[in-house]
């Protein structure tokens, strides 16, 4: 399995890159993966042949049309949505995630509550406390010290006056993975909307919006190989209901209902050739069964993976792990740490120089930071796997880390 994933690095162009005559070994992956080149060839190809808006009377506009129902469908197949017309497509996660708040706020009451997390990123936290200006109440779910969210305290939270739950799959800082089950039990309880964060889930592991229940559900195609742009599954029916901030122009059905102005039609047909790329990792007579076995096979890769950078960090004086153990198997392969004596950044600068490349600081999930008194040390050290990563580059990071 593992030789079949290494086969792939041959595919990514970005991983010939040298530095200091060193191969460039990208661990920045949770802030977005490099691109294979199928993906780049995809972008080039609609550019060069067929680039132009949509709904006109004529051939190239309805092959731009054509490539993004295409696109839709394999974003449902990618999330096991019920329909092409659930996914609707955005800048990026954030700017989705505004327009969602935006238009779920026209419908609030002064004194309605919304849940949020002390793990989450910003971009699932923000767009929820512009709504106190709405009148508002924001509810915050507590971060444990081993990087887990105080589920007590998650009921406990939670009222008949609850609206939204906003909650992420899996923390792009700790890498903890969610009990997305238990907090749709809970939320469903008390008849509140469920708005998922999937960006860090999403190039990890298999997603099914049908299985979860998810109301709404968001995730980004760079971060899965994939070109910026960002991606928004409602459930039939939902967004019809919701006041989105929309043009009289704009088409008022879903999808179309919250997707402002002209996309990007060129990276969408991009989102497109990522999923068919990861698709060809599996195996499988429809689309979906090839996306699961693949995502099964890039799970089990990259777990083992962090895992055995985990044991290394482990056994070098000085560094300290931040988030759940990693006996946990269903857990990100996010490895988050500090170095005694060094800032993330004095860190993150001194593996540059030996090709390695990671981030450091909060990655814009700065409240569970905040909560773990970290932000004033300057944050953490970041390495994140992805499928094009390899045992001799975590090796190589751990050497270079050792020599600290």
């Amino acid at each position: 399995m593992s030789q079949d994933i290494l086969d792939c690095r041959s595919d990514f162009p970005a991983l010939k890159r040298t530095h200091h005559g060193l191969p460039l070994a990208y661990f920045d992956g949770p802030a977005g993966t490099q691109v294979p080149r199928q993906v780049i060839d995809a972008i080039n190809h609609y550019y060069s042949s067929c680039n132009a808006n949509t709904r006109g009377r004529f051939l190239t506009s309805h092959e731009s049309d054509a490539l993004l129902v295409e696109t839709r469908q394999w974003v449902a197949h990618y999330l096991n949505a019920e329909q092409e017309k659930t996914i609707s497509f955005g800048a990026n996660m954030t700017s989705l995630t505004f327009a969602l708040a935006h238009a779920i706020g026209r419908s609030l009451q002064s004194g309605d509550e919304i849940v949020i997390t002390q793990l989450d990123h910003e971009a699932n936290r923000g767009p929820w406390l512009d709504l106190k200006e709405k009148g508002a109440i924001l509810r915050e779910v507590h971060l444990q010290p081993d990087g887990t969210l105080d589920y007590d305290h998650f009921q406990s939270v939670l009222s008949d006056r609850t609206r939204v739950v906003a909650v992420g799959y899996a923390s792009n800082c700790l890498g903890t993975v969610n009990q997305l089950p238990l907090v749709r039990k809970l939320s469903r309880q008390v008849g509140a909307l469920l708005v998922v964060d999937a960006v860090h889930y999403a190039p990890h592991f298999s997603i099914d919006v049908q299985s979860l229940d998810a109301d709404f559900l968001l995730c980004s195609a760079y971060k899965f190989y994939g070109p910026h742009v960002g991606i928004l599954y409602s459930r039939p029916g939902l967004l019809e209901k919701l006041q989105t901030d929309r043009l009289r122009t704009q088409d008022e059905k879903a999808p179309y209902r919250i997707e402002t102005g002209t996309l990007n039609h060129a990276s969408i047909v991009g989102v497109k050739a990522a999923i068919e790329y990861i698709a060809g990792l599996g195996e499988g007579e429809s689309c979906r069964q090839r996306i699961e076995s693949a995502m099964e096979r890039i799970a089990e890769y990259e777990h083992h993976l962090a895992y055995r950078l985990y044991e290394g960090l482990c056994q070098i004086q000085g560094i300290k792990v931040y988030g759940p153990t990693f006996k946990i198997i269903h857990r990100a392969p996010t490895v988050s740490f500090t170095v005694s004596g060094r800032t993330a950044s004095q860190v993150a600068d001194h593996l540059n120089e030996d090709a390695i490349l990671t981030w450091d600081g909060h990655f814009y999930a700065i409240r569970p930071l905040e909560v773990l008194g970290l932000n004033e040390l300057g944050g953490l050290l970041r390495v994140g796997m992805s499928l094009y990563n390899t045992e001799d580059e975590i090796n190589r990071l751990l050497k270079s880390l050792a020599s600290l």
